[in-house]
């Protein structure tokens, strides 16, 4: 059974939706569960200025996504990189034990956003070269 507060987060999420302009997207799931995350950053000067997502899943998958959003906005890119599931956890309060797992996919997902992002940046400085 889910917390009022995961429940509240799941029928109100603050950041669903993609994003215009996002300069960091990463997608995480689909292989072992059927939750898929979909997280897009905006950056700039190194720092997480909006966060957003799509997320196909559960309750949790979706709580856990829009609170990893919530985590990384103001935040560094090196502080965004280095929030965990535990944090995430922590924000939600609890979640079935079954259900721990989404917060690891929403870790993985912010770090393959910050991951895009450098990708694509390194793409534009050697084409400045």
């Amino acid at each position: 059974m889910y917390s009022k507060r995961v429940l509240n987060i799941f029928q109100n999420p603050q950041n669903a939706g993609g994003m215009k302009g996002a300069n960091g997207v990463g997608k995480v799931g689909g292989t072992s569960c059927s939750d898929i995350m979909k997280i897009y950053l905006l950056i700039e000067d190194g720092i997480v200025k909006n966060a957003s997502f799509k997320t196909f899943g559960s309750c949790a998958a979706i709580a856990s996504t829009d609170v990893a959003c919530e985590l990384v906005k103001g935040k560094s890119v090196e502080d965004a990189t280095n929030i965990t599931g535990s944090q995430i956890l922590e924000e939600l309060g609890e979640l079935p034990q079954n259900k721990i797992y989404t917060t690891i996919l929403a870790e993985q997902t912010i770090k393959a956003a910050i991951e895009d992002y450098y990708k694509k940046l390194e793409k534009m400085q050697n084409k400045a070269e």
